[in-house]
Parts: structure tokens; sequence; C-alpha cells
């Protein structure tokens, strides 16, 4: 008998030890990692259709270095500045939960990082138009043994769209922002830098796709221009999109996607089962319905299928060259169709929690007008914007006003008096026929206005495009949420019809949405993350910027609107810039100053 109790003995310490063993195995096994980048800000040359110039790049490349990492995952990034140029970085896409300081446009809200999530992101610069040249991909893959709600792909392919201009891209906001005009546009656009074969000067400038037969990709596209939505195709293949902004969708099968600049597109490409002895171009330009000026020009790359010692081919060069068939540059009932089709998974392993009950109803009107040429500071000179004023955007008739100190820092000293006001308006304070005929009136007024929310408050906020003069699409992207686009159409939004045709059961979840040109676009999200936040509008023109402050029991965020223009109005003094510091737990951010600087990022992707 004693031997046997001594054996059950024995049995249960190595059974126990054997359990305890598998569990932290298991732990350990998913256990996040702290991966590591460093980021050298520098110049470097570059040349583009023939034309050599310095632009500012991280570690030399552009675009700029892909970031890596699985859900749940750690990311350390040691950024370097050795430019004269005060230097942030927005980690476009990424949940700042309760760390909104850490995010947002340089002297506002860019501090330390911190979030979670998984799919495709980006980085890019968030001072002036610095992120022409200044961004990159951000891919945060599933957690290990976790696999994507569709077919495994065999592999992954990153595909960044830009622009190249020949001139200084900060000579040219700047020249915009002097004389009151509408920039000049780029002179090319890029995938993954390369303006391809269509510009001249830029045959060997080509981005090629190399794949095999039978074979299923996954697309990372991502829209990085700084204005233009832009329409994608590939020449007789059909793509399935699967996810948009770092968010699963219902896939669909689409020849043409349209994307946002700002927004992420995942979709896979299945290739011919054999070898088709051509090659196909790749091919995106601009979806434009403003009035003002734009690059109307088609960047390409080139499919090509890898032979096999089996196929007696001709060389690619000799092999036939297929084009796809892009929509008209205003086609709109594409693009109205194209949206349409994105739906939530609404899965219980990827629910879609809509809000189903509103607390705050916003309405923002979003447009161009005008603000008299003796406002600015070079008021003897001939402006050039409209009958001799400068181009202002607005939200309900407010233009932003660059404050001279920065609303982070006059909100963390509890100094923010005379730096801003907090009483935007929820809605047009003279409402008009937002769509109809232009406005002889076309002035619009201008200030550092804030909303403030309760923390929690169910939000929904509907997008009004303007035709004061001339209705264009708006780019809207929200730091630090996402939200689900509930409802969208054209003509003037209709309180009493309008919201009896939302989709709250699978409407899809974003954090960048294009507003309709000419039309609306209602959003819905809950503010649950306090800390400093901002949100963009993009309108091709003029700067547009207000700010939503919502107060919690743990601090503040604001919400604002912007363009791709960035805040090149105003920067940080240096001693300011140098001595900036904010701290989170364990994170730790500086500013960077025009000399060489360096800072740490510190942000979680689970």
């Amino acid at each position: 008998m004693g031997f046997s109790i001594l054996s059950l003995q024995a049995f249960l310490r190595l059974f126990l030890l054997s359990v305890l063993t598998l569990c932290l195995s298991s732990e350990l096994a998913a256990a996040s990692i702290t991966k590591h980048y460093k980021f050298e800000i520098k110049l470097q040359n570059v040349t583009r259709l023939c034309h050599t110039k310095s632009i500012i790049t991280v570690n030399g490349q552009f675009p700029g270095p892909r970031i890596v990492a699985r859900e749940g995952d750690n990311l350390l990034i040691k950024v370097v500045n050795h430019v004269q140029n005060n230097i942030s970085i927005h980690w476009h896409g990424i949940r700042q939960l309760r760390s909104g300081w850490a995010d947002g446009p340089a002297y506002v809200t860019q501090c330390p990082i911190q979030t979670g999530q998984r799919g495709t992101l980006w980085w890019h610069a968030h001072v002036s138009w610095v992120r022409s040249t200044v961004y990159g991909p951000l891919i945060i893959l599933p957690k290990r043994g976790v696999p994507y709600p569709f077919i495994k792909p065999y592999k992954e392919v990153p595909i960044i769209f830009g622009e190249w201009w020949n001139a200084d891209p900060e000579a040219v906001i700047n020249q915009a922002l002097q004389t009151g005009g509408g920039p000049n546009v780029s002179d090319a656009y890029t995938i993954n830098g390369l303006p391809g074969p269509l510009y001249n000067c830029s045959a060997k400038d080509t981005f090629k796709l190399k794949v095999q037969a039978g074979k299923t990709y996954i697309l990372r596209l991502i829209n990085g221009a700084l204005n233009d939505e832009l329409f994608f195709s590939i020449a007789n293949h059909t793509l399935k999109v699967v996810e948009t902004d770092a968010v699963y969708v219902k896939p669909f099968e689409t020849n043409t996607i349209l994307i946002t600049p700002g927004q992420t597109t995942n979709v896979l490409l299945k290739t011919k089962p054999d070898f088709p002895n051509a090659t196909f171009l790749m091919t995106a330009r601009p979806y434009m319905t403003g009035l003002g000026t734009f690059d109307n020009s088609t960047v390409a790359g080139i499919l090509e299928y890898e032979a096999t010692t089996l196929h007696s081919t001709l060389p690619m060069k000799k092999l036939p060259l297929h084009k796809p068939i892009l929509p008209a540059l205003n086609d709109t009932s594409f693009v109205t169709k194209f949206v349409s089709k994105l739906r939530s998974l609404n899965t219980p392993q990827f629910p879609a929690n809509v809000p189903q009950k509103v607390d705050k109803h916003l309405f923002f009107t979003v447009g161009l007008g005008t603000n008299p040429c003796s406002q600015h500071q070079h008021s003897n000179q001939t402006c050039q914007g409209p009958n001799g004023t400068m181009f202002a955007a607005s939200i309900n008739n407010v233009s932003f006003t660059m404050p001279t100190t920065a609303l982070l820092q006059s909100h963390f000293s509890g100094q923010s008096k005379g730096v801003y006001s907090s009483d935007f308006p929820i809605s047009p304070l003279t409402p008009f026929n937002y769509t109809g005929a232009q406005l002889n009136n076309t002035n619009v007024g201008n200030g550092t206005k804030l909303m403030v929310l309760p923390f929690n408050t169910s939000v929904e906020l509907v997008l009004q495009d303007t035709s004061i003069l001339g209705a264009e699409s708006h780019p809207l992207h929200l730091h630090g949420f996402n939200f689900f686009v509930v409802g969208q159409g054209f003509g003037n939004f209709d309180q009493n019809k309008d919201p009896k045709k939302f989709n709250l059961v699978d409407p899809v979840e974003r954090n960048t949405v294009g507003v309709p040109s000419g039309g609306w676009v209602a959003i819905r999200f809950l503010a649950d993350n306090p800390g400093e936040l901002i949100d963009s509008v993009s309108p091709s023109k003029s700067l547009i910027k207000c700010m939503v402050h919502a107060l919690s029991p743990g601090g503040p965020y604001e919400l604002g609107f912007e363009d791709g223009m960035g805040s090149a109005r105003w920067t940080a003094s240096q001693p300011e810039a140098a001595s900036s510091t904010v701290r989170s737990s364990d994170m730790l951010i500086k500013r960077l100053t025009p000399t060489r600087s360096s800072s740490f990022m510190n942000f979680g992707t689970g």
C-alpha cells in the first residue's frame, strides 16, 4: 500500500509539474515581444523624372522603411532628427487608448504612442508637407496561430501610393499659404516611390510585382498621396476586397478599387493558373470632382509572372503588355457603388459594435470659402483666390486659426484661456441650401474653437459638403478612433428622412472616409478614448481645422479638422521644442528640435 501511495504522490507531483510547464509554455508562446526600430531623419538625394533633388527621408529611403509587428507586440522606435525642419511622426489609424496626448499634428497632440489592433496601417510625418516624402507602411500581423478569416495568402505585398514634386513641396505649400491660392499640383504619382513608365524619363523607376501562377497574394494598399482619391486596377485580374483601415470586411470582388488619402485596403489577388505569356500594367489615377487643378496623370507598375523551365517564352520585354481600363476621372456612379459594397463582417469573432443610441448629434458643413486678402500678413499684395481673396476652408463656417501656443501645452499647464475657446457650433449658425447655387458672400469666420463632450458620449456626426465655391469630396480621418459609416447620400442631409435608411447592423468600420462631392456622410463613434486627439479633413486647397474637446475623469481629448497642409503657419520656438516632454508610465518622447536630436516612441499593438 505504501508503494502505491508513494507512486500516487509522485504521479500527482509529476502531473502538476507538467500542467504548470504547459501553462507557462503557452503563456510564453502568446507573450508579446518588443521590436526595435531606428528612424534617422535625414536629407537624401533622390532622382525621379530625370530630376534630382534633396528630400527629407527616414533612413535615406523613399518611401520610408516598413514596420511589421504582430498583434500584442510592443514597438520601440528611436527617432533621430538630422534636418533643420521640426519633425513629428503620426501612426495613422493606430487607436491610442487613453493616451490621446500621444497622437496628432506637431505642437497640437503629437507625443508618446500606444494602441491595440492588427491590420494594414501606415506612419507619416505630421508637419506641413514633410509627409510627402516621410511616410511608410505599418503592418500588424495577427497573433501567432490566429488565422485570417480568408484563405492564407502565399505572399504579402505592401503597395503605397504617393506623389512626387520636382520642386520642394515645402516651397509649394508656403507659396500657396502666402498667396491665398491653391498649391501647385505634383509632377507624378508614385507606387512605392516609383512613378513608372507612363511618365517621361521614368521607365527605369518602375515598381514590378513578380508573381507565380496559381497563387494567392494579399496586396496591402495604402494611399499616402496628400489630397487625391485614387482609382487602382490591374489589367485582366480581379481583386477581392477583404479589409479596410485594418478592419475585416465582407469579401467582394471588383476590377477597380477607390482609395481615399489616408485609407488602407487589403485585397486578395489570385494569379492565373498557368503562365499567361503576357505582362500586365497596374495603374492608379485620381478621382476628381472639384473645380480646382489637379495632377491628371497615371502612375503604373508592372505585374510579371515568373516563368518556369516548362515554359519557353519570349523575354519579358517582348511579351504583350495589357493595360487596365480605369473609370472616368469624375465617375461618381462607380464610386457610390463601390463604397456601398463595404460592410463589416459582423461575426461573433469580429462584431460590429455600432452605437445604437446617440447622446450627441453633430452636423458639420465642410467646404471652401474665402478670407479677405487684407487679413494676410502681406496685405499690399494681390491674393490669388477668387476675386483677389484667399482660399479658406471651414467647418460650420469656422476656419481654424493656428495658435501661437501649442494646444497640448496650454491644456496641461492649465493656461488655455486666450489660446482656444470651447464654443464651436454643433451645426451651422446660419442654415442655407448647402449644395445649391454658389453664394454671393463666400467669407468665412476664423477662430481656434473647441467643442466639449462628456466622456463615453455616443456621437453621431453628419458631414455635409457645400458648394459655396463649388462642391468637392473631402477625406476625413479621425485620430485615435475608428467609426462606423452608417449612411451617406447626395444633396442636403434630411434629418427627418435620411436616418431611417441608416445601416446600424453591419456598416463598414473605418478611420478615414470620403465626404461625397455635393453630398453627406454620417458616422457614429463612442467618445471613450480620453487624451489629446485630432481628426482631419483634406480638401484640395486650403487650411481647415476645428477642434472638439471631450472631458473624462482621466483627462480630455481633442478632435479637430485639418487638411494635408498641416501646420505650415506656425512652428515652436527653439526652447519650447527642445524642452517639451510628456511622460506616460514608461513612455517618453521629446519633440524634435531643428538641430540633431532624438526621442523614443513606445507603443503597443495589443
